[in-house]
C-alpha cells in the first residue's frame, strides 16, 4: 500500500470509530462534556482557548465572568472546548482539538461555574 492508501484508511477508520462512539452516547440519552485533557500543554490549551473563542462567547471565563476563576489555561481551556462542543451538536469530532480534548459523562461544573 502507498502512504495515501494507508492515510485513506486511517481517515476512515478514524471516522467509523467517531460515528459510532457518537451514536453509542445518542443512544444512551447521556448527557456528556468536552473538557482538555489533563496531558495537555500549555501552548495546545492557549491555542485552543482561542479557536473555541473563535466561534463561541467565552465571556464566562473573562474577569468577572463565572467561570474565570481558577485563573489557569487548563480551567479555560475546559470551559471554552465545552461552549463550542455543546453548541456544535456534541459530535465526538468537536471535542478532538488536535488529541486534546476528552468527553466526560461526569459534569465538570463547579461553584458558580456550570458547564452547560
Amino acid at each position: 500500500m502507498t502512504s495515501s492508501s494507508l492515510s485513506l484508511v486511517f481517515l476512515y477508520l478514524l471516522v467509523l470509530l467517531s460515528l459510532g462512539h457518537g451514536n453509542v452516547e445518542q443512544n444512551n440519552c447521556q448527557k456528556t462534556w468536552c473538557i482538555a485533557k489533563p496531558s495537555t500543554d500549555e501552548v495546545a490549551l492557549y491555542n485552543n482557548i482561542q479557536y473555541a473563542c473563535s466561534a463561541v462567547d467565552c465571556s464566562i471565563i473573562q474577569k468577572g465572568g463565572a467561570c474565570f476563576s481558577p485563573e489557569t489555561n487548563i480551567s479555560h481551556a475546559s470551559v471554552a472546548m465545552n461552549l463550542y462542543y455543546q453548541s456544535k451538536g456534541m459530535n465526538p469530532w468537536n471535542c478532538y482539538f488536535s488529541f486534546s480534548g476528552i468527553t466526560v459523562v461526569t459534569d465538570p461544573s463547579y461553584g458558580d461555574c456550570k458547564y452547560v
